[in-house]
């Protein structure tokens, strides 16, 4: 796999890091418009009730960019978060030895969820022990037209390319899985296989693919590497 360009994600899924380790070169998207529910600012956790959404949220008006998206301060979000890892993966196998490692990132306050983003893809390449070539894009690029639906919502808006649902493609060694990897509604991806390993939760709710970067570290810690 050549390039591969992607969104930025907060604590992303394994699919994302997958991505990362295996790609030639990577480009990380910072000049689309920021969109809701998704990976950008969102990330999934095992619980004992099932999967958790953790959101990071962001403050409204202001330009629509990914790169001048900023962090906001409501709900005390850092502590909640921080509170739903401990009681999630508390019992896992790795937490203890990561939590060190993990806990600033709620402690901390970053004004851009981009740069709060990429601190967090830097510190999970050191601990899982991958070194990506990574890069933030220089500008908006439209590598698919392929529409599945909605084509119109494409054409008024290019610059919001991503929320229209399309398929994958390949242009000048580039594939774009900025859509294709997100919580709802998946684009197909034949490179990716969400291979089973130990859950905390498992025995009560069977196997849960593709969750947070977190869950692979917590359960697998230095054998992560071997399931990207």
């Amino acid at each position: 796999m050549g390039t591969v360009l992607l969104s930025t994600t907060y604590f992303g899924p394994v699919q994302w890091y997958q991505k990362l380790h295996r790609a030639e070169y990577v480009q990380v998207e910072q000049w689309e418009s920021f969109q809701k529910q998704t990976y950008r600012n969102r990330c999934l956790i095992a619980t004992t009730q099932g999967i958790q959404a953790l959101t990071v949220p962001t403050e409204r008006g202001g330009s629509p960019l990914i790169k001048d998206t900023r962090i906001s301060d409501h709900g005390n979000w850092r502590h909640l978060h921080w509170n739903a890892l401990q009681s999630a993966y508390g019992e896992s196998p790795f937490f203890e030895y990561y939590q060190d490692d993990i806990r600033p990132f709620f402690e901390q306050r970053w004004d851009y969820l981009l740069d709060f983003n990429e601190a967090i893809r830097i510190k999970i390449c050191e601990l899982i022990d991958i070194q990506p070539k990574v890069t933030l894009t220089k500008e908006f690029t439209v590598y698919s037209l392929h529409f599945t639906d909605d084509y119109s919502a494409a054409i008024e808006g290019l610059a919001s390319i991503s929320t229209v649902n399309c398929k994958p493609s390949t242009v000048n060694n580039t594939f774009d899985l900025r859509s294709a990897i997100r919580p709802k509604n998946p684009l197909p991806d034949p490179d990716f296989e969400s291979k089973p390993y130990y859950q905390v939760y498992q025995q009560k709710h069977g196997f849960l693919p593709n969750l947070s970067i977190l869950d692979l570290l917590f359960n697998m810690g230095p054998e992560s590497i071997f399931y990207l």
